[in-house]
């Protein structure tokens, strides 16, 4: 085989390869959307709770179900993101609380689910939504949209860094600038224009920053560690792992395990979450995912900062190696 014709062969492979991953990477976990374990109150009389309780389990693996003393105990709960739902039995009837903008998909799915298993026994179900999204960004649209333009972002500031040969804290600095920038904008677009983000300005532009330093740092990172094939890795676990696994357009336990949990270790379902938290419940269930996204960008930018320093120590052995094998010579 002649050394022209590798290259082609290679191409011709390659390509192929890469486009089934991508088809399947963001078709398989869209093709499978449905509930496992997802989080679901039940509150009310012990007995018609029960009732309620033994209904849902008809859906076997869809709901993890909690069990709250009352109304007021099982909103808290929706409004402290602990469930996405919750059913409370009622003189009157059931009432179902859900949370709109902890997934619009989520609150419709449990809406058809819960008034599909009253009207087969002839009740009628009040729907109450707790924590709604913003009356300009009903269907969430702008927020799961958001997620591919950050992780470009991201990709992108990683990208050009290691192009421009930043090395260390000049690295170091441009990632935080170019991060904090594109945090600014987003939030600018995101909040103070289209209004989908109803929490403080500053701290989602915070998040919206850290969510694209967690991509450079990390892009940057595997490229001063292992070469320019560091950017190609860094941007082929976002784009294909993380985007499709991150869950935004519905819930992380709506997706095929274990592509949930995974998307949650990753930068754009962490930062998904994170901007969820701080822009509608007020930052309940923000730690978690705050600190993934903290530890992506402190080990990406440590990883700038090591490659640094093993490069110069490179330099720095080589002169002397050298001087060695002449003086050996002489």
């Amino acid at each position: 085989m002649s050394s022209r014709t590798r290259p082609l062969i290679a191409v011709a492979v390659l390509v192929p390869v890469l486009a089934a991953l991508a088809l399947w990477a963001f078709a398989w976990p869209a093709a499978r959307i449905a509930p496992r374990d997802l989080p679901l109150g039940v509150a009310g009389p012990a007995v018609a709770a029960a009732q309620v309780e033994r209904q849902l389990e008809q859906h076997e693996g869809a709901f993890e179900i909690h069990r709250y003393a009352d109304g007021a105990a099982a909103r808290d709960a929706v409004e402290d993101r602990s469930v996405y739902g919750a059913v409370v039995v009622t003189p009157q009837g059931p009432e179902l609380l859900t949370a709109s903008a902890a997934g619009p998909a989520v609150a419709q799915f449990l809406e058809q689910a819960v008034a599909q298993q009253a009207s087969a026994e002839g009740t009628r179900v009040k729907v109450v939504d707790v924590v709604p999204t913003p009356a300009s960004d009903p269907r969430g649209a702008v927020l799961n949209a958001a997620v591919l333009p950050l992780a470009l972002a991201g990709i992108a500031a990683g990208a050009v860094v290691t192009l421009l040969g930043l090395r260390g804290m000049r690295a170091v600095t441009a990632l935080l600038v170019a991060s904090a920038l594109v945090g600014a904008v987003a939030a600018v677009i995101a909040h103070s224009w289209l209004g989908a983000l109803t929490g403080d300005w500053w701290v989602e532009a915070s998040v919206l920053g850290l969510s694209t330093l967690a991509v450079g740092a990390a892009v940057a990172g595997l490229a001063a560690l292992v070469g320019p094939a560091g950017t190609g890795i860094g941007a082929a676990l976002v784009m294909l792992i993380g985007n499709p696994f991150s869950g935004a357009t519905s819930a992380p336990q709506m997706l095929p395990e274990p592509a949930g949990a995974i998307g949650q270790w990753l930068p754009p379902g962490a930062g998904t979450s994170l901007l969820r938290s701080v822009s509608f419940f007020d930052g309940s269930a923000a730690t978690g995912p705050a600190l993934t996204l903290a530890w992506w960008a402190a080990l990406g930018l440590g990883a700038v900062l090591l490659g640094n320093a093993l490069r110069a120590r490179r330099k720095d052995s080589a002169p002397t190696a050298g001087s060695r094998d002449l003086a050996t010579v002489g």
